[in-house]
């Protein structure tokens, strides 16, 4: 009855592809985990929250729920000091072309990157905003928006608040796996191997400078209603990040997020010269996770300073702050039920099982295979962050138990999250652009389909051709 423990995973993938909601989903399975190791009506459901705050017990995931928060409660202070909307202005007034705002985009980048929402509700309304003055259409910027936000956040090692949850994942799969190794290490190792990221990149680019749509440039009403376009391109309000009430004070965007930055490589050198290592080496440590808490929460006590000492109230600054880091609660929230998970299928040997089950597939495929049923299952519930929760655990499993790479088996699983981030009609990036942008979400969502695809197929056959080679 060993293949019992693949239950629990059965459950939530149909549940999730059938419902489109990733944490509901994620319970069932840690209550069929829970009911799997003790059938009794009573008994069954203690064993599940036993799970569940096992996983929240750990040390090393207490710290990325600090750290989440924390973050999120920054991008909060931002938000209500002006931040967000000091950059929108400030960026709308000195563009004044198609080019220059495409340019603006994927420049922006460099500051923004934190997080695929983040990035989003940064620059939309700047696009919004231009729409006025260049004619340009909106699908043509929200695709040029998403190309540089989760196929990028994914490839940046530091300072983004996908790290702390893609090194969690990697941490847990291998635990469930039965292998030992530096989580961050291993992320490190697998960004080369996140084929689909770097092939979305390339032909986001081509397609933002090089490519003549053969549409019209602007997305102006069939009606010629010229209130009507005016209200559509009104940016402010669009997002509360961009209120009218709100100040306009670019510094208070740009300054904290250089702060988290650099302050993160300053604690990941200290920690790794805590450690004993030098140069080059300090940087790369297991303590990242720290320096990021570390740099996340001294760049918050500064800021609420800074503002106070530019009589701002404290108890707005608070507000902010507890709105930002409520935002994050969701995806805190999907954490508990991934690690309760990961908790179940452990004690049911699921790594057991999965090595008895699965050693007759090649190594060399296991990498093509997981990115092409990993596309599938992140379109359908459309959830990067859901979709390496589930299929993280199962992959490393496999690919010990057949001798695959496990730095390219790790990049595949994260390459087929992010296929359904950026494409999926269910995911936040489409939706956040859409509402902002004032798009239909299935027409949107269809109109970069096809982008997608291409990259995906190139990003298959990447992984293919690298089976000859491995």
């Amino acid at each position: 009855m060993e293949w019992l423990s693949v239950l629990p995973f059965v459950f939530v993938i149909i549940a999730a592809v059938w419902t489109k909601q990733v944490i509901p989903s994620l319970l069932l399975g840690v209550v069929v985990s829970g009911y799997l190791v003790e059938p009794h009506w009573l008994n069954g459901m203690l064993q599940t929250v036993q799970f569940i705050m096992e996983g929240l017990s750990d040390e090393a995931n207490l710290k990325i729920i600090m750290f989440l928060y924390a973050f999120s409660a920054l991008i909060g202070l931002i938000r209500m000091a002006g931040g967000i909307k000091g950059f929108v202005q400030a960026a709308t007034e000195r563009i004044n072309n198609k080019r220059g705002a495409f340019m603006l985009t994927w420049l922006s980048s460099v500051g923004t990157f934190a997080a695929p929402s983040f990035r989003i509700v940064t620059i939309a309304p700047v696009m919004k905003a231009m729409r006025r003055k260049i004619p340009m259409s909106k699908q043509e910027l929200a695709f040029v928006i998403e190309t540089t936000a989760t196929p990028l956040v994914v490839l940046i090692p530091v300072a983004t608040a996908f790290v702390g949850y893609m090194t969690s994942v990697i941490d847990l799969s291998l635990e469930q796996a039965n292998m030992s190794g530096d989580s961050y290490s291993l992320f490190l190792q697998s960004i080369p191997f996140n084929f689909f990221a770097f092939a979305m990149l390339i032909l986001g680019f081509y397609l933002s400078f090089f490519h003549r749509s053969k549409k019209k440039a602007n997305d102006k009403p069939k009606t010629g209603e010229n209130k009507q376009e005016e209200e559509d391109d009104r940016w402010e309000d669009c997002h509360p990040a961009v209120m009218k009430d709100l100040p306009a004070k670019p510094w208070n965007l740009i300054a904290p997020l250089i702060s988290v930055i650099a302050l993160t490589f300053i604690f990941m050198y200290a920690i790794g010269v805590e450690s004993g290592k030098s140069g080059f080496g300090a940087l790369i440590n297991d303590g990242v996770l720290d320096a990021m808490v570390l740099s996340v929460v001294v760049t918050i006590v500064w800021l609420v300073v800074f503002l106070k000492f530019k009589k701002e109230h404290l108890k707005k600054m608070m507000d902010g702050l507890i709105d930002g880091g409520n935002d994050m609660m969701a995806v805190i929230l999907l954490l508990a039920m991934v690690w309760g998970l990961s908790k179940g299928t452990e004690a049911l040997d699921f790594a057991g099982t999965i090595s008895q089950s699965f050693n007759w597939i090649p190594a060399s495929f296991v990498a093509v295979v997981i990115f092409v049923v990993g596309c599938g299952l992140s379109y359908f519930i459309g959830s990067a962050w859901g979709t390496w929760g589930i299929l993280m655990p199962i992959a490393l499993s496999i690919a010990v138990t057949a001798g695959s790479s496990i730095p390219v088996t790790i990049g595949a699983v994260f390459a087929s999250g992010t296929f359904g981030a950026f494409s999926s009609p269910l995911s936040d990036d489409t939706n956040t652009s859409a509402g902002i942008l004032d798009l239909n979400t299935i027409e949107y969502a269809k109109f970069k389909l096809r982008p997608a695809l291409i990259a995906a197929g190139v990003a298959a056959a990447g992984y293919l051709i690298l089976s000859f080679f491995g």
